[in-house]
């Protein structure tokens, strides 16, 4: 975990065996000036020298560990989430344009926060529970509402609704959402030894029908002789009505039917009827799925 968040930085352990360890170490790393910043980066983007990155990023990781700390509530390890917001400390450094006249600080704000909230969206729920922007912003702001007034009542779905420029529709779907639990697909019986299978549970009632040797293996020997016969099919074909359809229909580079036309010296008219007439030929040869 730990070991990954620090990788051999000049002022910092090359190893941190905790948590506890690595937010000190980050806390001791020296701050930069206006000044200093605005060289470092000068540096990073004409010469693309690695060591001003890297001073760049030490001095700021104890930013990251600020943020990430605020979205310690959505039961994510903290650390996870650091390491996602060094992630987009390092693409900020990347895309910092001293020219601009800002802080690399609230530069990166942008991408640290972008990379923690993808990480969140991916790992909160085992079923994605918010896929575009509206509704990753209605997420993000519906957690934040729902702790300081539990369920919102109907004025405040409208007022959130209002603000994200979502319906009020929206805005209950995610609520229940955030509201739901998940559920195990296949729960280990109590503690009482009640090992008889739960009806509302998963794994009594969805099926996959894919798994069963069975059904693979009789699956398998039909595909085996529909290929097998196709083949025979093909080859009893007369020469030209075989180089038709191998071409129009086997081929990746499909020519026309004047292609062929002008190929052959007939009309496209007598292209597709030889053509309808070897398909006809192999769709007779082929087995009838039962």
């Amino acid at each position: 975990m730990t070991t990954a968040l620090v990788p051999r930085m000049q002022g910092l352990p090359a190893l941190v065996d905790s948590l506890e360890s690595y937010l000190q170490a980050v806390n001791q790393a020296p701050m930069l000036s206006a000044e200093e910043e605005q060289e470092l980066a000068q540096r990073l983007r004409l010469r693309n020298d690695l060591e001003a990155a890297r001073r760049l990023i030490v001095a700021h990781l104890r930013f990251v560990a600020h943020i990430a700390r605020g979205y310690a509530g959505y039961g994510l390890p903290l650390a996870d989430l650091i390491q996602e917001g060094n992630v987009g400390l390092m693409k900020a450094v990347k895309r910092f344009d001293p020219a601009h006249g800002v802080r690399l600080v609230s530069f990166a704000v942008h991408w640290i926060r972008a990379e923690i909230h993808e990480f969140i969206l991916r790992n909160w729920r085992i079923v994605k529970v918010a896929t575009t922007k509206a509704q990753r912003k209605l997420f993000f702001k519906l957690r934040g509402a729902k702790k300081r007034l539990g369920w919102l009542n109907h004025e405040e779905v409208n007022t959130v609704a209002r603000e994200l420029g979502v319906s009020p529709e929206h805005v209950l779907e995610m609520e229940s959402r955030l509201s739901g639990h998940d559920v195990s697909f296949d729960p280990i019986p109590d503690a009482e030894g009640d090992d008889e299978p739960q009806a509302h549970v998963p794994s009594a009632y969805l099926r996959d029908d894919r798994a069963d040797p069975a059904e693979a293996l009789e699956r398998e020997d039909w595909e085996a002789r529909t290929a097998s016969r196709l083949r025979e099919a093909l080859e009893r074909l007369d020469p030209r009505s075989r180089d038709i359809v191998r071409r129009r229909w086997l081929s990746d580079d499909k020519p026309t039917l004047h292609d062929l036309a002008a190929e052959y010296q007939v009309s496209a008219e007598r292209i597709r009827q030889l053509e309808s007439n070897a398909m006809k030929k192999l769709r007779a040869a082929l087995p009838v799925a039962v």
